[in-house]
């Protein structure tokens, strides 16, 4: 194991195709749920964006991943910094579940389950069908969710590039054993 993260922080492949990863993070339930629907408190750890709280709602996402972290560490080649995806709900228990629609993918799901002073976070990403997209998409939110854990408790957040790097190294070596 290396120092990027413990085993328990990993996501894991809990079907072909199927990326789930859990985070305990401080509660109440209310103040993760409003870091998940509130575009302002969510594009502190992931991506802006209004949502309407309703299934069969659009919404768009906005990535500026280099504003995540002072520094921001070393853009990887490819990558600009900023993306953006139209998105809709799927699924809608406030504060307990949210879904929604992830481009050619099965789409996310986020569970939160009260756990004492703590939430649990799950996170399920479906149907990500193409490897190299899976191997993206783990480390992209393994090191989402870090920065998510990192504001909630007031904690100073790693580089979002170097990290999100150093996690890709990891997943490479987790999803192809």
């Amino acid at each position: 194991m290396t120092e990027v993260a413990t085993r328990e922080e990993f996501g894991v492949l809990t079907e072909p195709g199927t990326l789930t990863i859990r985070r305990i993070l401080p509660g109440p339930i209310e103040r993760i749920w409003a870091y998940l629907t509130d575009s302002d408190k969510r594009r502190q750890w992931l991506a802006a964006g209004v949502m309407d709280m309703r299934v069969g709602a659009p919404f768009e996402l906005v990535w500026n991943n280099s504003e995540l972290t002072d520094p921001p560490g070393e853009l990887p080649q490819g990558h600009d910094g900023k993306h953006q995806m139209v998105s809709e709900i799927t699924e809608l228990d406030p504060p307990r579940k949210l879904a929604f629609s992830w481009g050619a993918t099965g789409g996310v799901t986020f569970e939160l389950d009260p756990r004492g002073d703590d939430v649990l976070l799950t996170l399920t990403h479906r149907r990500i069908a193409d490897p190299a997209m899976r191997l993206n998409i783990s480390a992209g939110w393994h090191a989402h969710l870090d920065v998510l854990a990192a504001k909630v408790r007031g904690e100073q957040t790693k580089p979002f590039w170097d990290h999100w790097a150093a996690l890709k190294q990891e997943y490479q070596q987790r999803l192809s054993a």
